[in-house]
């Protein structure tokens, strides 16, 4: 396929990866900063494409795992709490829906948790947790919704049963 073809066929699917980018981020700006990250590393990656594979499935792929990869990215950054900063003043607890800046549970320890899950549930969970139905996580990440809705209910058990000392009474 000739460089021409190659740019043809993915100005052709703008519209497909629009509406595919808004599934994955519910936000139109999202959307669109997603849908030209894609079409740019389409575009860097063209050597990697083989022909007579499904052109549209694979540029699709691209842009989940650039949104997973930036979702992971995101959740790696604001999971961090400076030991050093005062935790009565950080503007998450505000609106964690907690009575009380110590709330009920260590936040720390929540996130701990979190990060102690593996990749293959850690990622099903976050997303539910951030909203995301379970059919929209199976396409994301391209696996049956069954296993989805497994990683996530053994994901919540692992939870619970380490953080079973931090629930209030």
């Amino acid at each position: 396929m000739t460089a021409l073809q190659f740019q043809t066929r993915l100005l052709s699917l703008q519209d497909n990866l629009f509406s595919f980018a808004l599934t994955l981020t519910a936000n139109k700006e999202d959307a669109q900063d997603l849908l030209q990250d894609t079409t740019l590393k389409v575009l860097d990656n063209r050597d990697k494409f083989t022909d007579n594979t499904n052109f549209k499935g694979w540029v699709m792929t691209v842009m989940r795992n650039i949104f997973i990869n930036n979702y992971n990215r995101m959740i790696r950054t604001h999971s961090i709490i400076d030991a050093g900063a005062d935790l009565y003043n950080v503007d998450s607890f505000d609106h964690s829906g907690f009575d009380s800046p110590e709330g009920c549970i260590d936040m720390k320890e929540i996130n701990r948790a979190i990060e102690g899950l593996s990749e293959d549930m850690k990622v099903p969970f976050a997303l539910f947790v951030s909203g995301y139905k379970y059919d929209e996580i199976s396409e994301m990440m391209d696996i049956p919704m069954g296993t989805v809705k497994s990683r996530i209910f053994v994901a919540r058990q692992r939870l619970q049963n380490e953080l079973k000392d931090f629930y209030c009474n």
